[in-house]
């Protein structure tokens, strides 16, 4: 059994906590902007830390962190009162540094997706970070010619859970949705799935776990790197 012989013609992935690892990526990240915002004064990282739900203590994000599914506008929204600032200013450092962040993924990414493609399938990214930064992730990775689609937050698709972005991704590689499957690790990837009539299927490399992403998703696997047994 494969992916086509599913019926699956292409498959649209999320970044972060899909193609790679959320916590291995993005601690890092925060931590940084939190020395660079606050100008390394302790108890004010510690409230940036807060407003975007990370916890410095245990170097994770809680659950309903905007750095886990929402945009890099929501994140600079959370932070500006703290600081005192436009969240439109702030936007600018936030995916300044988010474009030099050092992506990890879960497993090798070029042998998958070569894989995948040699099956037919056409490929893309639906991210709600920024597109600017998810080409610099991918292109530092290795694997930015091997999308046919790769949108952000403002690339002009409302973003998830709205299913517009799935919708552009179906009509640039002309597939119907209902042949498409939709790869992701949190709840917003998945509701964008379904409400574009898209597969959905959850990846346990993101916050988000078994319990929560099983109810809304057709299959959920460990990680990407077990769509390889699905290519064919």
């Amino acid at each position: 059994m494969d992916l086509r012989s599913l019926g699956i013609e292409a498959v649209l992935f999320d970044k972060d906590g899909t193609l790679f690892d959320f916590d291995a990526t993005w601690v890092a990240w925060a931590e940084k902007l939190f020395v660079k915002l606050s100008d390394g004064d302790a108890a004010l990282a510690g409230r940036l830390g807060a407003a975007i739900g990370f916890d410095r203590d245990s170097r994770r994000f809680v659950p309903g962190s905007p750095a886990i599914a929402g945009t890099p506008l929501d994140v600079a929204r959370a932070l500006a009162p703290v600081l005192n600032c436009d969240p439109h200013d702030l936007l600018r450092d936030i995916n300044a540094a988010a474009a030099k962040v050092e992506v990890v993924s879960p497993v090798p990414l070029r042998p998958l997706l070569d894989g995948l493609r040699r099956a037919g399938l056409g490929l893309g990214v639906a991210t709600n970070d920024g597109e600017a930064p998810a080409r610099a992730h991918l292109a530092s990775a290795g694997v930015l010619e091997a999308f046919d689609f790769i949108v952000g937050a403002d690339s002009g698709f409302t973003p998830k859970p709205h299913p517009a972005m799935c919708l552009g991704f179906a009509r640039a590689v002309q597939c119907d949705p209902r042949r498409i499957a939709m790869v992701g690790d949190s709840l917003h990837d998945l509701h964008a799935a379904r409400a574009a009539g898209m597969i959905p299927i959850g990846v346990l490399t993101g916050p988000a776990t078994r319990a929560t992403l099983e109810p809304h998703a057709a299959l959920v696997l460990d990680h990407i790197g077990a769509l390889a047994m699905l290519s064919g």
